[in-house]
């Protein structure tokens, strides 16, 4: 795959490099993923868990169905991990994350799984912790 592929609407999904996950997983032990790689389910139809990791597929308006979708998760108390490209100009970006979510910004580029070269953009974790019962 190359990077002209990742800026085409050919390829939407990405799969999270293992050592990235693996470390977010140790530190919020994930139990649900709304956006696997072939799904079969509807992740913005039905319930997440207590603890999600969420990388949605990369075509806007799934983002911003993920991100919506990920924001009212969190207001029944879940807590949300997303992984989704650093673009910090988007309604989406100040409506549902900049107010809310712990927010890091990943150095460099990811390559992500399947890819033999980085993505052609930056990339964050965005975090919206549920509250503990």
């Amino acid at each position: 795959m190359n990077r002209k592929l990742m800026f085409s609407s050919l390829k939407q999904d990405w799969e999270t490099p293992k050592e990235l996950y693996d470390s977010l997983n140790n530190e919020f032990h994930f139990d649900f993923d709304p956006c696997p790689i072939n799904p079969d389910f509807n992740g913005l139809a039905i319930e997440w868990g207590k603890c999600n990791f969420v990388n949605p597929p990369y075509k806007s308006k799934l983002q911003d169905a993920f991100i919506k979708k990920g924001f009212e998760e969190w207001k029944k108390g879940k807590t949300i991990v997303f992984l989704i490209p650093a673009r910090t100009d988007t309604k989406r970006f100040h409506a549902y994350l900049l107010p809310h979510a712990e927010i890091r910004f990943i150095k460099g580029r990811i390559t992500f799984k399947g890819s033999k070269h980085p993505a052609p953009f930056p990339s964050m974790i965005c975090i919206l912790k549920g509250r503990k019962r």
